[in-house]
């Protein structure tokens, strides 16, 4: 396991387009309480059942941000849906990991905010919907050690007003199993964060609105809503 020394400088932004060592990626449908929000819908075609394996989506530069950014409300949206998630940060390479040695792999966690526009459906939203500009803003500490990642409170204030809370468990997949499933297909890299995922609920945040997000013991995040220049 890497210290702490070892992987901020690769976390720390300094500045645009906010530098990681690795990739940021989330984990999808992850949440109990939201597959089953899902109802009927998670039976339809072209799935027909819920997913048996992780559903990631990588983030790519452009969305990341960081402690103060601006949510941008594209034109002919009402808001956006604002979350946060509890991020994994890989210290060590991480492939075909058993679920029993998965935490030693972890070199500590960050906050990571979850935008999105309203969805229309949850399988493979389009681009525009979450793939924007700051829409993943990251906390900038990394903290080790957690006692017990998969129990950790968190929530959105807008405005001061408290409109969310949640915590990281109920989760499909925890977080030593969403490591173990996703380096089955996949390598994890030192340096990559992964984002065990938002629970359901998440609140819409207008233009004008003041947004804190906080995992207790992790970190919180502040950011400003605007609307989106013509």
């Amino acid at each position: 396991m890497l210290a702490n020394a070892a992987i901020l400088p690769a976390i720390e932004f300094d500045g645009p387009p906010w530098r990681l060592s690795g990739t940021v990626y989330g984990a999808l449908l992850n949440h109990a309480p939201q597959i089953a929000a899902l109802g009927e819908a998670a039976h339809q075609p072209p799935y027909k059942a819920p997913p048996r394996a992780p559903v990631l989506e990588v983030k790519p530069r452009h969305m990341l941000a960081g402690e103060g950014a601006v949510l941008r409300v594209p034109a002919g949206l009402a808001g956006l849906h604002v979350s946060a998630s509890l991020g994994i940060v890989i210290g060590t390479v991480a492939c075909r990991v058993p679920t029993a040695l998965a935490m030693a792999h972890v070199a500590g966690y960050l906050i990571v905010g979850d935008v999105s526009a309203p969805l229309p459906n949850h399988y493979r939203p389009g681009a525009r919907f979450k793939s924007r500009d700051g829409f993943c803003p990251l906390g900038a500490r990394v903290v080790r050690p957690v006692k017990d990642p998969d129990a950790l409170t968190g929530g959105v204030e807008v405005d001061g007003v408290p409109v969310h809370r949640f915590t990281t468990g109920d989760r499909v997949r925890s977080v030593a199993q969403l490591i173990a499933d996703v380096s089955e297909f996949m390598t994890l890299q030192a340096g990559d964060v992964l984002a065990l995922g938002i629970a359901h609920g998440a609140p819409l945040v207008e233009a004008g609105h003041a947004v804190r997000l906080s995992i207790d013991g992790i970190g919180a995040l502040h950011l400003r809503v605007d609307a989106e220049a013509a």
